[in-house]
Order: structure tokens, then sequence, then C-alpha cells
């Protein structure tokens, strides 16, 4: 792979999980939590979300070492629950904000690069990444192992306990998500390829 298209990857990455965590910010905002405003991550710039570990070093180490994937994370917005106005629900609808933000940017994406008139091939590996990237962080970040996005979903609808004693796994989810991107990681390229492949139709 050529260092401009690591650059390239790497970059897409970058801003698609800044977005991602500045979505679970604004929703929590809307919902009544000013606390990622308060610490300065309200904001689309992506240095404030960058993780050295999760934003730069791991994908550069999957790309390097040919995984045949790219794949990271930003750091995670702060929000204080106890602030939202939806006590019931209002956790649920910020983890969701997440994955939908790199949804709506995968449509926005596939919906532009069918009406752009440019046919480089440049051009349309960058529009095939960034597409395919924001499809992959919306499906894994949706995974109910804590503390991605879909445990706090799933947790909404457990008893109190129960969801109690879930997400206090969260304290390990560092070492359960690297063991899922290494040797799980392929359980869910499927399911992103058809996303793909709904989204760019009639483009190959």
């Amino acid at each position: 792979m050529e260092l401009i298209e690591i650059i390239s990857l790497i970059v897409i990455l970058i801003f698609s999980a800044a977005f991602h965590e500045y979505m679970h910010g604004f929703m929590a905002d809307r919902l009544g939590d000013p606390t990622a405003r308060l610490a300065g991550r309200l904001t689309l710039n992506p240095i404030p979300h960058l993780d050295f570990f999760g934003s730069l070093l791991l994908p550069f180490l999957l790309i390097i070492s040919g995984a045949g994937f790219v794949f990271g994370w930003a750091k995670p917005v702060p929000y204080n629950p106890y602030n939202l106005k939806d006590p019931k629900y209002g956790s649920a609808k910020v983890a969701l904000a997440g994955p939908m933000a790199n949804f709506i940017l995968a449509f926005g994406l596939a919906l532009a690069w069918r009406f752009i008139p440019i046919e480089t091939e440049g051009f349309n590996y960058f529009m095939q990444m960034a597409i395919f990237i924001n499809l992959l962080l919306m499906v894994f970040n949706l995974l109910p192992i804590p503390p991605l996005d879909g445990s706090k979903i799933l947790a909404t609808f457990l008893p109190p306990d129960m969801a109690q004693r879930y997400l206090s796994f969260s304290r390990y989810g560092f070492f359960f998500i690297l063991i899922f991107i290494f040797f799980a990681f392929q359980l869910i390229l499927p399911i992103v390829y058809i996303l793909f492949n709904l989204l760019t139709w009639g483009m190959f």
C-alpha cells in the first residue's frame, strides 16, 4: 500500500471517529447535559477527540501489517446521564447518535459519489474507503460489548441491577475490544459489505 493511501485511510478514520464522538456530545447537550460542551468536546475539530492508540497507532499497525482492514476510535466524549431530560431512554439516545452519525455520513458520501462527475482512480478509492470505514464504525459500535454503544443501548432495556452488572464489565472493555478485533473481526465484515453494496448499488 502506498504512503498516500495509508495517510488517506488514517485521515478518513480520524474525521469519521471524531464526527461519531461529536454527535454523542451533541445529542447529550440537546437532552440537557452540557458536559461535553463544557469540556470543549462539542466540536468537529478532530484534534480534541484524538486518542493516540485508537486514532493513530492501531490504524497504522493494522495497515502496515496487511490485516486486510483498518479500524480505530477516538476518545469517548464525556457525559453525565443524570443530567439528561429523558432518564429512561436518554442514555440509549446518546449512544445511538454516534453510530447513526456514521451511517448518515456514509449515506451522504454515497449520494455525493453518485452525482459528483469525477471519474479518477484516486477519487473512487477515497470515496469507497470513506463509505466503508463509516459503515464499519457504525456496525462495530453497535456490538453489545461494554463499553461500546451497543452495550449502552441494550442496558437501557435491562432491569437496573442487571444493567449495572453488565456495564461494570466496561472496566475490561479495552481487552474485550482488542480480543474481538484480532480474533472475531471477520464476523461483522459481511454485514458491512452488504450495507456498502446497498449504498453504492450501480456504481461499479
